[in-house]
């Protein structure tokens, strides 16, 4: 491991501490703990806050602006009350009734089907609702897994996530690394989740509509699956007022055609799943980062 800053430890020490306490608490007791949090990060994190509120504004512009503020709280809450639940993520049984205690599966045998094709099946997700829960499930399921991450600066709290979402059997795969991760696990027969909400920014991207502005979206998921025909499959997972999860799977998609116009169209069609996903409940989007970034022509 490369050498740590002081910075970087005071981070992970800190974090260890409120994993220990958060471990210690009842679900309900702990996930209330992470919405506290997350409306006290409004005020300590006031950039993020901003941000958060300037991208709903312009994305929702039919919300009010009492609206748009409760669903800004709202947000900071469900980012806190996520927060907890992954430093506990590895506390869900395996082999016990948690997956039908904490989470409604709609139409999971799509994943089935798909991975029958012996082709590998992308996972087609995004920063919505409580996504880390796939790691959990899929063991549950019996289906193997593996997902897209991009490292974090601090090396240790990497580290230390990257243990939580490998306790069910998840493999890793460094978002930095590239396609060829990603197609060698999928000719293993593996399901890949891939987050496909985030900026990457040219080359290797195209600008996508979202939410009525035009963001950078990666085109190597829509490239990998059209030149080896690999099924996709959407899945999403939304937190519902009880605190237990609706995890649902759409139908099975198999992009075609060729060259880069057909790669753009297909990029904007899987943008168009997720954004149809967020509206479920606007809330549970990741709004607080930095999405849109294509400059608009003069």
């Amino acid at each position: 491991m490369a050498s740590v800053s002081i910075k970087h430890r005071a981070e992970y020490y800190a974090l260890r501490v409120v994993a220990a306490i958060v471990r210690l608490l009842p679900r309900k007791t702990a996930l209330t703990f992470g919405r506290v949090v997350g409306r006290l990060a409004m005020k300590i994190l006031p950039d993020r806050y901003k941000l958060a509120k300037e991208n709903m504004q312009l994305a929702l512009p039919e919300l009010s602006a009492v609206e748009i503020e409760e669903n800004v709280r709202k947000n900071f809450e469900h980012i806190g009350a996520s927060g907890v639940e992954m430093l506990r993520l590895d506390m869900f049984k395996h082999g016990s009734d948690d997956l039908n205690r904490y989470f409604d599966l709609e139409n999971d045998h799509l994943l089935r089907e798909a991975l029958a094709l012996n082709k590998g099946v992308i996972l087609l997700t995004a920063h919505l609702g409580f996504w880390e829960a796939g790691h959990f499930i899929m063991s549950e399921l019996g289906l193997p897994c593996a997902a897209v991450a991009k490292p974090l600066k601090n090396p240790l709290t990497d580290r230390y996530f990257a243990g939580i979402r490998t306790f069910f059997g998840t493999e890793i795969l460094n978002s930095r690394k590239g396609a060829r991760r990603i197609l060698k696990s999928l000719r293993q027969n593996r399901a890949v989740v891939v987050l496909l909400d985030q900026h990457i920014s040219p080359p290797g991207s195209v600008p996508t509509e979202f939410f009525g502005r035009k963001a950078y979206t990666t085109t190597a998921i829509a490239n990998l699956a059209m030149k080896y025909q690999i099924p996709i499959v959407p899945i999403f997972f939304l937190r519902q007022p009880d605190d237990r999860y609706k995890v649902w799977a759409e139908p099975i998609l198999m992009l075609t055609g060729e060259g880069e116009n057909a790669i753009a169209e297909n990029t904007q069609l899987l943008t168009d799943i997720i954004e149809a996903a967020a509206r479920k409940d606007v809330s549970q989007w990741f709004w607080m980062h930095k999405r849109w970034r294509v400059k608009p022509k003069k």
